[in-house]
């Protein structure tokens, strides 16, 4: 089929249209993948830079749910972003339900009314995150209509600062208050004042120095605590004080509370400030006690001047303070020493040239050694022997302000009156060694003091109880201890009492006394005890065996038994009753005790009187039973031992017995015992004294009764109606 050539033109226009529509969808197609392409970046641009952005948006719809990046989740340590808003506080992390529930209320609020807010809140769980939220209505574009938009801050790190700066500031503010607290508080007067020099603060204790009723006052009135010195007020020294940069203080006089006080005022520059801070401190009583040191020192100083011994002061800066005469005399020094103030070191040098120091080959390390003395924690002492037969005892006394007191005693005098006791000592050991006696000295606490050879000799003794000499030696044995080996020499070994008596009453009684014993060898030995001026007693012995010195002895006896019984019946003859009293027993027998108070306290004896006012009263003349009680305590006073034990006890009025006497000492021999009672003649001191006291009970138509088992001590009872 032919077309014509219309058709031909038309169809070409058809496709030539048709090309040129396809050629212009080609090209649009084109520039739309090219705009998506673009838009895609930037989507992607967008997303990354919120996910790295310091800000997190979260959508909340009306409904309640959420829209946001999973960063948000990361941040609550949640595994995913969960759907709806109250769901931030159903799990251990996340948001507190208490928080949620706060966030949820604002968002409703800005919901209905388009208000913004700002919270902070603390993410719980393994992040501790602080998340600061700032709320607000999302625009329609960005989401529906009542949504909003909240963006999420990680504030940790300024929440951290933060917390650190309150914490700082509120120890801060606490110091300071607890600063103005001790200041306020504080003893004395203090102060601020500022550039000007006026004052801005002051404390009670001020107000008070100044007459305020408070410190506000005090600073209203500007009332000034130091009164103007040399025409310088308080101010003045302030500014002198803040000129300098430095601390300042000054010595003045001011009146608190009417009473004239010394002050010391200190001005305190405050930094870069231009306040000046101030204190007074209230040395009055400072003062009086250094004057009061002061007129202690001088009358110490006077009063060593007048000591006997050398006395020298040294400062803890070891330089001499005071020097009395002796010490001065003494160590060859002279005033100027202590008006120089010389140190240790120049004093000790001036005594080594006076020739007054033991000579010694290294002097520095001797100065160094009293020099030592200083820090010593206890006296020192040292023995000098200086040129000129000069013997000196010096004692070093560290002072508790680390001086030293030298004290120094000259004891050349006494050393030679010790060389000549010593050789008195030696011409005394010569002529006692070469006695005919045997004699041994035994002081008042029972050691030998001195015994010659012919005293071990003549008893018999072993060698080695008594050493090789005269004595007097540290190693010698106690008289208890040759007692006892003399007992074992006897004939009758109980007759070593008699030994200890007639010592003890040499000792102690300061009385002389005689007898013999017979040795279980059959000689017999006449024993003396003598007291000594020194307070010792002395034994002698003396063999009489031989048969013309017993026959001297048997006359001297009977002379003696013819004497002892004129003096009994002169002693002990008929007693005179005298004016008899009411006495009452308890306070009478305690007096008759204490008068023996120092003999029992002497041989450290024990006496317990045992008895109370219900021992009653009796009729007796007071002297005479006062003197047959002595009698009786001076008996077992000298037949006890040291320590022993006397008891006294007082009976009432139903016992016949009202004073009983009993000790545990020696008892009374059989002999002397019939000589107290008047069935044999008294010729023993003891039969003598007791027979007397016998007699003056009997005055009171008492009764005396003595009773002993010949063992162990005796029991005397007066009988009193």
């Amino acid at each position: 089929m032919q077309l014509s050539p219309l058709a031909l033109v038309l169809v070409g226009l058809l496709l030539s249209a048709w090309s040129v529509g396809a050629a212009w969808i080609a090209l649009g197609a084109r520039s739309r993948e090219r705009q998506a392409r673009s838009a895609r970046a930037n989507v992607r641009r967008l997303t990354r830079m919120i996910d790295t952005a310091p800000a997190l948006p979260l959508l909340v719809r009306s409904d309640g749910r959420i829209e946001g990046p999973e960063r948000l989740a990361s941040w609550l340590g949640l595994d995913r972003l969960p759907e709806y808003l109250p769901e931030f506080g159903r799990h251990a992390t996340g948001l507190n339900p208490a928080d949620v529930d706060s966030l949820a209320e604002q968002v409703r609020r800005t919901q209905k009314s388009a208000a913004s807010f700002s919270l902070v809140l603390q993410a719980r769980g393994g992040t501790l995150r602080s998340l600061s939220v700032q709320g607000q209505l999302a625009d329609p574009a960005v989401a529906p209509e009542g949504t909003a938009l909240l963006w999420w801050f990680d504030v940790s790190d300024s929440d951290a600062e933060l917390v650190a700066a309150r914490r700082q500031a509120a120890e801060a503010s606490a110091d300071f208050a607890a600063l103005v607290g001790l200041v306020e508080h504080a003893p004395l007067p203090m102060w601020v004042r500022g550039g000007d020099g006026a004052l801005r603060f002051v404390n009670q204790p001020y107000a008070d120095a100044v007459g305020a009723p408070d410190a506000g006052t005090a600073i209203e009135r500007g009332l000034e605590l130091v009164e103007p010195v040399d025409g310088m007020n308080a101010r003045a020294s302030a500014a002198r004080a803040a000129e300098k940069g430095a601390p300042l203080s000054r010595r003045v006089q001011a009146t608190i509370a009417g009473d004239r006080r010394a002050l010391k005022v200190t001005d305190l520059p405050i930094g870069t400030t231009g306040n000046v801070a101030g204190y007074a401190l209230d040395v009055e009583d400072r003062e009086l006690l250094a004057r009061e040191l002061a007129a202690f020192q001088s009358s110490q100083r006077a009063l060593l001047d007048h000591l006997p011994l050398g006395v020298a002061q040294f400062s803890a800066a070891r330089r001499v303070d005071f020097i009395n005469e002796p010490f001065a005399r003494v160590f060859g020094l002279d005033v100027a020493a202590v008006q120089d103030s010389l140190p240790l070191d120049r004093v000790l040098d001036r005594m080594r040239d006076a020739g007054r120091l033991p000579e010694m080959r290294d002097f520095p390390a001797f100065r160094r050694e009293l020099a030592g003395w200083f820090q010593a924690g206890e006296p020192m002492r040292a023995d000098w022997a200086v040129k000129g037969g000069m013997h000196l005892k010096v004692l070093g006394l560290p002072l508790p302000d680390g001086g030293l007191v030298l004290v120094a005693e000259d004891r050349s005098e006494q050393l030679a009156v010790l060389a000549a006791r010593d050789t008195l000592l030696r011409v005394r050991t010569a002529m006692v060694d070469n006695l005919f006696e045997a004699v041994a000295v035994v002081a008042p606490d029972g050691r030998l003091q001195l015994w010659n050879r012919r005293f071990g000799l003549l008893w018999d003794l072993p060698e080695d109880l008594l050493p090789a000499g005269i004595g007097p030696d540290p190693s010698a044995p106690r008289f208890d201890s040759v007692l006892q080996a003399i007992a074992d020499r006897l004939a009758r070994p109980a007759q070593v009492a008699a030994i200890a008596d007639v010592v003890r009453a040499a000792t102690l009684d300061r009385r002389m006394r005689a007898g013999q014993v017979l040795l279980a060898d059959g000689r017999t030995l006449a024993f003396a005890g003598i007291p000594l001026p020194d307070g010792n007693g002395l034994l002698t012995a003396i063999d009489v065996t031989g048969q013309k010195l017993r026959e001297d002895v048997l006359r001297e006896r009977a002379d003696l038994v013819e004497q002892a019984d004129r003096a009994v019946q002169v002693e002990t003859g008929p007693v005179m009753s005298g004016a008899r009293e009411t006495i009452e027993l308890l306070p009478f027998v305690t007096g008759g005790v204490r008068a023996q108070e120092q003999a029992i306290v002497a041989r450290g004896l024990k006496l317990d009187l045992r008895g109370d006012r219900s021992a009653g009263e009796v009729q007796a003349d007071p002297q005479q039973l006062a003197d047959a009680l002595a009698i009786l305590l001076a008996r077992a006073i000298t037949d006890c031992r040291d320590g022993g034990r006397i008891q006294v006890t007082l009976a009432g009025s139903r016992k016949p017995e009202r004073i009983v006497l009993a000790h545990d000492g020696v008892p009374l021999s059989p002999g002397v015992m019939e000589e107290a009672l008047g069935s044999a003649p008294a010729r023993s001191e003891a039969g003598r004294a007791l027979s007397r006291a016998r007699l003056l009970v009997e005055a009171q138509d008492g009764q005396l009764r003595l009773r002993s088992d010949g063992v162990r001590g005796t029991i005397a009872s007066i009988v009193l109606p």
